[in-house]
């Protein structure tokens, strides 16, 4: 297998912190923050970040099929979370320590729960609305109530991060 190349073409209204991660064709859209101890490695094919994005510490983003691996706008991964799904949609949350395989393709407004494993045997494509939750990884679809106000706080907490991380 020949090495990997890296080429990361970063947004200029991104932040990507310094002590972060990163191999292979990476590209981080506008307003996405990358924090410290993220990695993201595009070992098989490229990864494309979309805007607004948040990545917290210790998350990491690995793209296992040739095909470009998408992450739509407005995506939050909680620390320590591991994803390597070929495709996500816009406005999902990834909690704290979960982990989803690379059959899955998220959609839109999806929140997986704090340490759920979503490993399908064959591919899968989660339905916008898609809750994951609790030890069993049991399911339901969310109303889209408060959606609005999930969106304001993201945006809120995005600009803090904008204008504290760079202090670090």
């Amino acid at each position: 297998m020949p090495p990997i190349r890296d080429k990361f073409t970063i947004h200029s209204k991104a932040v990507v912190c310094q002590d972060v991660e990163l191999k292979g064709d990476i590209t981080v859209g506008a307003g996405t923050i990358i924090h410290p101890k993220a990695t993201i490695f595009a070992i098989a094919g490229p990864i494309v970040i979309g805007a607004g994005c948040i990545v917290e510490e210790g998350v990491i983003l690995v793209s296992r099929r040739k095909e470009v691996m998408r992450i739509g706008d407005d995506n939050l991964f909680e620390i320590g979370c591991r994803v390597e799904c070929p495709s996500i949609g816009n406005f999902n949350t990834i909690s704290a320590r979960a982990r989803v395989h690379h059959t899955v393709r998220i959609s839109s407004y999806c929140v997986i729960g704090a340490a759920c494993l979503v490993v399908p045997t064959e591919d899968e494509i989660l339905d916008e609305y898609t809750v994951i939750y609790g030890p069993a990884a049991e399911r339901r679809i969310w109303s889209g109530r408060g959606k609005v106000q999930e969106a304001g706080l993201r945006r809120k907490q995005a600009e803090y991060l904008k204008e504290m991380l760079p202090k670090f």
